[in-house]
């Protein structure tokens, strides 16, 4: 049966992520010395605390539907955390939505607000969901070009070339997956220069906002004037390890997140109950853990850093998550020459950076939430790699 004329047509027009690719490489390898520098995942299991009170929530029968936006509890913790250490307020009982991970958050806020033809800016490099989510709810994805000599950060001058009538939302991902790079107050303050007297509201995807390095992360909802107009998005995967618990939570205006939540009612119902048990445990004592993977991945940063440079590997510093953003242009080679080569001569993973939008080209993601010995290794076989180019 043919079914490419049943298939949507906006589905159809998608590419397939590019990061994909190298992980289908890596598999094929199936080899023991490996090493994988390219899955955006903390190596860290979840500390155990939390998974046990996952496992008490079973044991206890909490297994039937939650209410649609996340339990009261889980919401109110939520509420509490964003308040400690972020300065952020939120009402659990109507500003809150718990979602399956930070992706349905992105999911909902994109749906929520865009119409067709209207226009989300999305600064690249990024992470690959926001442009192909804008065109399912057939809006038009615009991408700035954010340059490495301002550490990828989005200037005003590029967000006020970028508007036009058309536009109804700005991406704000910082820290930044792939780059490592963050917005400071003053950079947000001159955004919010540029969007005041619009209608453009902002998404701010902040699952990165526990991993900082050396400044604390500021929300675009604390620059004054920009609380009304901002939908924050964040979850735990990054900060306490728990990728797979797919537990993540959006935050705004009221009018906004309850309609959101209609799109939640039909789509999802409610987010796993046992991850959200799992979640109280981690917002109720789980700063510790989030304060010791924090220190090691700072570590592992300053090690991969070094080592980088030591070849003369050009590389700004990151400020934010747990990856690094290396140009690789002095070797000659595109982005996807050179991550395809050191896969299969070195075994060794890492992410073209063009993958992330067009001016990632020259670049490549390493992610360093990986093990010192695997870190220490790959710089090996990096400099074996260029040796022989």
């Amino acid at each position: 049966m043919d079914y490419n004329h049943l298939l949507s047509d906006n589905v159809k027009k998608l590419k397939p992520s590019g990061i994909r690719k190298f992980f289908d490489i890596l598999e094929e390898l199936n080899s023991d010395d490996a090493i994988s520098l390219g899955i955006g995942e903390p190596d860290f299991v979840t500390p155990w605390h939390i998974r046990d009170a996952g496992i008490f929530s079973l044991e206890k029968g909490f297994t039937k539907y939650t209410g649609n936006a996340g339990l009261t509890r889980l919401r109110g913790e939520i509420a509490g955390y964003l308040k400690r250490r972020f300065n952020l307020e939120y009402t659990f009982k109507d500003q809150i939505i718990v979602t399956v991970g930070g992706s349905e958050a992105i999911d909902l806020t994109i749906r929520a607000l865009v119409n067709p033809g209207e226009e989300v800016i999305v600064p690249v490099p990024s992470f690959v969901c926001y442009g192909p989510i804008t065109e399912l709810a057939c809006g038009k994805p615009v991408y700035v070009e954010t340059k490495v000599e301002n550490e990828f950060r989005l200037t005003a001058d590029e967000l006020r070339a970028a508007i036009t009538p058309k536009t109804k939302l700005l991406v704000l991902p910082y820290p930044n997956n792939p780059t490592g790079g963050i917005m400071e107050r003053s950079d947000l303050e001159a955004l919010a220069d540029v969007l005041r007297g619009t209608d453009i509201m902002v998404l701010s995807d902040e699952i990165y906002a526990e991993l900082t390095y050396g400044q604390h992360h500021v929300s675009m909802a604390n620059i004054p004037g920009m609380y009304d107009r901002t939908i924050v998005v964040n979850g735990f995967s990054k900060s306490h390890a728990m990728t797979g618990w797919r537990m993540g939570y959006v935050c705004g205006p009221v009018p906004i997140i309850q309609q959101m939540l209609k799109i939640h009612q039909y789509a999802i119902m409610s987010a796993p109950t046992t991850s959200q048990y799992a979640a109280i445990e981690a917002l109720k004592t789980g700063d510790p853990d989030v304060e010791m993977m924090r220190k090691d991945y700072d570590y592992r940063r300053r090690f991969l850093l070094d080592g980088l440079r030591n070849l003369n590997i050009s590389c700004f510093e990151p400020k934010g998550a747990f990856y690094m953003f290396p140009c690789i242009q002095s070797t000659g080679l595109t982005s996807e020459e050179f991550c395809e080569r050191f896969i299969l001569e070195e075994k060794v993973a890492v992410i073209p950076g063009d993958a992330f939008g067009k001016s990632g080209e020259g670049f490549v993601r390493m992610c360093y939430a990986s093990s010192i010995d695997n870190i220490s290794e790959a710089l090996k076989r990096l400099e074996r790699f260029l040796n022989r180019l």
